[in-house]
């Protein structure tokens, strides 16, 4: 049976002017306002570092805008070491904490998703268009090169992956691992002269004659003594 033309009108405005009035009453009175509405809208349980927050919604969501930094930051401003730690250091410049940062996805995910497209986007913004991502920023003190090959990682690697899947090693024969490979600081000491020499038995090596010792496979497999963990 087709439903007649003003109730269906009716309904509608029924229908709208109790959704205005749910939205209204949660921004004026909070997420305890309606008790147990959240079960009908909640998208999956928070991570374990924001379960304390409970059904209180407003502490990260907005009206109308939904999750906004200005929320994020009322929170973590206070946390200095956030800002302190030259890894982290980089979240005073960004301004949107959800590209980066995900909830509802369950008590045992952390609630970060890094996505440097996104970083990509606010280094843009910041530089007028013309900036671009600096990996040094966030990823200095962990570079396995030791500083060798400088802070252009872009030109080596790709954001999807640390992975450098065109790279081939060299021969196990080259002399040229000085070129690519920084000797440890120990090999700049003397636990260089005391140890090392002794234990590969090259006594007249240098630092940077790598091939003398170490073999490609692996920089604890020595050659004529096998695997050694001295570092």
């Amino acid at each position: 049976m087709k439903m007649p033309g003003p109730i269906y009108a009716a309904l509608s405005v029924f229908g709208m002017v109790l959704v205005v009035g749910v939205v209204w009453t949660l921004w004026q009175g909070g997420g305890h306002a309606l008790p147990g509405w959240t079960g009908a809208v909640r998208p999956g349980a928070l991570s374990e570092a924001h379960a304390f927050l409970g059904d209180k919604c407003e502490s990260c969501h907005a009206p109308v805008k939904g999750v906004t930094a200005q929320k994020c930051v009322t929170c973590h401003a206070p946390a200095q070491e956030l800002l302190m730690k030259p890894a982290t250091a980089f979240h005073q410049n960004i301004g949107d904490c959800k590209g980066c940062h995900v909830e509802h996805q369950g008590r045992d995910v952390r609630a970060i998703k890094m996505d440097h497209a996104v970083l990509e986007v606010m280094a843009q913004q910041r530089d007028g268009g013309s900036g671009s991502l600096q990996c040094a920023t966030c990823h200095s003190l962990q570079d396995p090169h030791g500083g060798f090959f400088g802070k252009q990682c872009a030109s080596c690697h790709q954001t999807e992956s640390w992975e450098i899947k065109s790279f081939l090693h060299p021969s196990p024969k080259s002399t040229d691992c000085a070129q690519c490979h920084k000797a440890p600081p120990s090999h700049y000491m003397m636990h260089f002269e005391m140890m090392d020499r002794s234990i590969s038995g090259q006594k007249g090596a240098r630092v940077e004659q790598c091939e003398l010792c170490h073999q490609t496979d692996s920089f604890n497999n020595i050659k004529g003594v096998g695997m050694v963990k001295v570092h």
